[in-house]
Parts: C-alpha cells; sequence; structure tokens
C-alpha cells in the first residue's frame, strides 16, 4: 500500500498493510533538508522539499504545508517577529486586536498573495511531486488559537469573562476565514485538513464547551463538506476536554503527549481515530530506539485498532534520526 492508500484505510476502518505512521515535522524537515527554517516557512519550494525529503526518508505516510501558526495573523497585518533559524513569532505586545474595535473593520486577507498563498502554493507542489504516495496535508489555525493570536491569548483569557458577545463576534470571523483558506487548500490538493488550535487547552472545559467547542465543529464539519479528511490537534493536556473532543467529528484526533491517550479512548469511544502521542521531548528526542519502541507500543495498547503512529506534538530538532526510524519500524510491524 502507499502511504495514502494506508492512511485513508485507518480513517475509513479499512485494513492495512500496517499501522499508519504520521508524526508532526517541520524543523526536523528542515534539518533534514540542511535549509534555514526562515526559508522553510516563507519559501513554499522550500518547504515543499524538505517535506517530502523527511517523508521518504523516515517512511512517514504524508507531507504537510504546516510551518508556524503566524500565516493567517500575518496576512491580516498582525505585528510578527522573524528569525533566521527560528519559527516566525506573533508580536502579543502589539496585538492586532489590541483595541477590540478594530474586529469591526478587519476583512479576510486576499488568498492570491502573502503567506496564506505560500502555504496553499506549497500544498500544490506536494499534491503534483508526492500527492499519488502520500496524504497532502493542509493546515489552519483553530478558533480559540486563531483568535488569541488576534488578540493576545492573555487579554483573551480574560475577554471570555469580561466581554462574551466580542468573543464570540471573534471566533465566527476567524472560524468563516479558516473555512476559505481551507478551501483554497483543498484546491491546491489537500486530501486533509489539520486544524491546530493550541490555546483551548488553556480555558478549561465549560468555557471550551460554550464558546469553542461550536466553531471547532463548524469549521470542522465545514472543512468534510468539502470532501477531505481533517485532524485535529490541540497542544497541552486536554483530558478535562477529551468529551467534547470526540464530538467535534475530526477524523483523526491528535493528542499531545500530556493527554493520556487510554482515558482518551474511554472518553471518545471505541471508533474514533486517535494519533501520538510518545513525549516528543524525553522518549523522542532524548530516549534511545527502544524507549522510542516500547513508549509506540505502549500508545497502540492503550489506544487499541483504532490507531495512528506518531509523536506528542512536533517532532523536535536534534531527535536522533534512528529514533524516528524506531517510530517507522513499530508502524511498519504491526497492524
Amino acid at each position: 500500500m502507499t502511504g495514502r492508500e494506508r492512511v485513508l484505510a485507518a480513517i475509513d476502518g479499512r485494513p492495512a498493510d500496517h499501522l499508519a505512521m504520521m508524526p508532526i515535522t517541520m524543523m526536523f524537515a528542515a534539518d533534514v533538508a540542511g535549509v534555514r527554517y526562515k526559508d522553510y516557512a516563507s519559501d513554499c519550494r522550500v518547504l515543499a522539499d524538505a517535506q517530502i525529503r523527511t517523508a521518504g526518508k523516515f517512511g512517514i505516510d504524508y507531507v504537510s504545508g504546516i510551518s508556524d501558526p503566524a500565516r493567517e495573523a500575518s496576512d491580516l497585518g498582525a505585528a510578527v517577529e522573524w528569525f533566521d533559524d527560528q519559527p516566525p513569532a506573533i508580536v502579543e505586545s502589539r496585538a492586532l486586536l489590541h483595541d477590540k474595535s478594530a474586529l469591526l473593520h478587519l476583512r479576510a486577507p486576499d488568498l492570491s498573495r502573502g503567506r496564506m498563498a505560500d502555504r496553499v502554493h506549497a500544498l500544490e507542489l506536494l499534491n503534483t511531486q508526492a500527492g499519488d504516495e502520500k496524504i497532502v496535508e493542509g493546515w489552519v489555525e483553530g478558533p480559540c488559537a486563531m483568535a488569541a493570536d488576534l488578540r493576545g491569548l492573555n487579554t483573551l483569557m480574560l475577554d471570555f469573562f469580561d466581554d462574551p458577545a466580542f468573543v464570540t463576534g471573534l471566533l465566527e470571523f476567524v472560524t468563516e476565514m479558516e473555512l476559505r483558506f481551507a478551501q483554497a487548500q483543498v484546491k491546491a490538493g489537500a486530501s486533509l485538513i489539520g486544524v491546530g488550535d493550541a490555546a483551548a487547552s488553556l480555558i478549561g472545559p465549560k468555557l471550551y464547551h460554550q464558546f469553542v467547542f461550536p466553531y471547532e465543529c463548524r469549521l470542522v464539519q465545514g472543512i468534510r463538506a468539502l470532501g477531505v479528511k481533517t485532524r485535529l490537534h490541540i497542544c497541552g493536556n486536554t483530558r478535562k476536554l477529551f468529551g467534547d473532543m470526540g464530538r467535534v467529528g475530526a477524523d483523526i484526533v491528535d493528542l499531545d503527549w500530556m493527554a493520556p491517550i487510554a482515558e482518551a479512548r474511554e472518553a471518545m469511544g471505541p471508533s474514533q481515530l486517535l494519533l501520538g502521542n510518545i513525549d516528543p521531548v524525553r522518549v523522542l528526542r532524548d530516549g534511545d530506539a527502544d524507549s522510542v519502541e516500547r513508549a509506540i507500543s505502549d500508545c497502540h495498547r492503550s489506544a487499541g485498532e483504532r490507531y495512528i503512529v506518531g509523536a506528542g506534538c512536533e517532532v523536535p530538532r536534534g531527535t536522533p534520526h534512528e529514533n524516528v526510524r524506531a517510530m517507522a519500524r513499530y508502524a511498519q510491524q504491526h497492524q
């Protein structure tokens, strides 16, 4: 089977030759390709080449346009700081929506230019060069993460209590914008869209259910209506959110290492496909091949049959190549 066939079989619950493998690679991929991360995050050709090289070298079943959370914010006019060999960072002290009234005048970016367009072009390249063999994954910011990117994380946390109507309006805006962005990525050749909603793990289950969950559902359902698969990734300890996360409707729920996968299985039921979630630093980067295989085996045992091999969040820069090969070896030896 090809990687593409293997991932789709896992999603659809069909037999496959072995487990699929879908770790997030960004800085690791740039290092494999020998390029600066600034170039990886700003040049679609560099990103596509690095993703294809990394997937081929380590037997990864997909390639992705993910690079950093600042693409949409950049195109909206947010202040972003660039570094030679690190991901670009949104400057929270100069948040675009420091003045809440600016939301009234905010308009979705033109997708024909800018950093969002660069991701779209990367997916065109990935689809052309690897789409027959690998799942091509696009990526969008989730509602809470995108709201935090624009308002500032700390300020948004206060807004949930101080101005819930503003929060709802902001989530409405960003969800519609991300649906347009997802549609452009699907047209470019993405067959899976990842939704990264990192900030959602910080607000607790009540606020998540009231504010974020409905918009994650709308985003995921809107993407699935485009005819592609979805992957939900929320960084951090999401154990108190498991029930709602399992009801969002994502084809794959990708768990960070702090989120116990056995608890996720119990909360989400037997049909939800889970991905992850070994400790990416202490096990994957700092451990050895044997410890990586043991950790993946524990995750697989806890998750059961509906499982994809991956790390709990991004494969860190500096991870020994043999440790990533150990992940692949486990996947290739198990069903």
